[in-house]
């Protein structure tokens, strides 16, 4: 039963690959769409993130936020199997414009290891892939809750040679290690983070549980940090690789100024364009005990 489902999502994965950029977005967008006019989870959870995010915002123009979101989210859905199915060349050739380079270089002349912070801004699927096809590059993830679907998604995520690691002791240790030789890590900073040992911070004004991952990485390797989205443009044009300083302290051994500085670094980004923000992902849902979780009825 697994394998025939593993069987289908690939197929389904592989046969939307067959679209053209414009074809996929626009089908993600119409996607998106409808799972903003129906009565869905996400529609739900994007209100509420919204709500909490900008409250000094009008509602109608709150309203307009959470219908485009869900449009750009649609739009990042579609565009995943290009990424993992398509020819790496040909995905690369979506980049348009890379802001922030020479800013990179700079960071990696001293060949010490990098750490790029990528949240769920943009598509960063290809964000994940230009920096793969530059650097030797390992990646921390997730694994997806169907096991019998890693092994494809360590393959298509590292086809260029970026290594997968898993979240955990191990995977940890590999990645010290990889950022003490001079290469390059990539971590998606705005998860919840589950257990102990992690801080609480602001994200947009709430306190949220944050993870301390990302100060200790920099702390017991000695590299640096930069923040980097792949920017979806207008008409289908392709895409803009920013590259970006974070804000200072977030190698602080005080977990609160670390994390405060992660958290105020993401949401720098993401106030740039909002509308690309994964606003259907309940990252508000840890808070410090005694609050609420914003995300179940009251």
């Amino acid at each position: 039963m697994a394998l025939s489902r593993i069987s289908l999502l690939t197929g389904l994965l592989k046969l939307a690959s067959k679209l053209s950029l414009r074809s996929a977005q626009n089908l993600g967008a119409i996607l998106g769409l409808l799972g903003w006019k129906l009565p869905t989870e996400s529609r739900r959870v994007t209100q509420v993130n919204l709500d909490i995010c900008f409250p000094d915002m009008p509602e109608s123009d709150r309203k307009a936020l959470g219908r485009e979101s869900m449009k750009q989210t649609g739009r990042t859905m579609l565009e995943i199997p290009l990424m993992w199915e398509w020819p790496v060349e040909r995905c690369l050739d979506l980049i348009r414009e890379i802001e922030g380079e020479a800013l990179l270089e700079q960071y990696r002349a001293d060949g010490r290891g990098l750490i790029l912070l990528a949240p769920h801004l943009g598509n960063w699927e290809l964000a994940g892939l230009y920096f793969s096809s530059r650097y030797r590059m390992a990646a921390l993830y997730s694994p997806p809750h169907l096991p019998e679907f890693e092994d494809y998604m360590i393959r298509v995520r590292g086809r260029l040679g970026s290594e997968l690691v898993r979240g955990d002791r191990r995977g940890l240790a590999q990645l010290i290690g990889l950022l003490r030789d001079g290469g390059v890590a990539g971590i998606l900073p705005d998860q919840s983070p589950r257990g102990k040992g992690n801080a609480y911070a602001p994200f947009f004004g709430m306190d949220v549980r944050t993870m301390t991952l990302v100060a200790k990485l920099l702390q017991k390797s000695g590299a640096a940090a930069l923040i980097t989205y792949a920017e979806r443009l207008p008409d289908a044009r392709g895409f803009r690789i920013v590259i970006r300083e974070c804000e200072p302290g977030l190698d602080d051994a005080d977990p609160v100024v670390a994390t405060r500085a992660l958290n105020a670094s993401v949401e720098r980004c993401v106030r740039r364009i909002p509308a690309q923000y994964q606003w259907e992902y309940k990252r508000m849902r840890h808070r410090p005990p005694g609050l609420p979780n914003p995300y179940k009825a009251k």
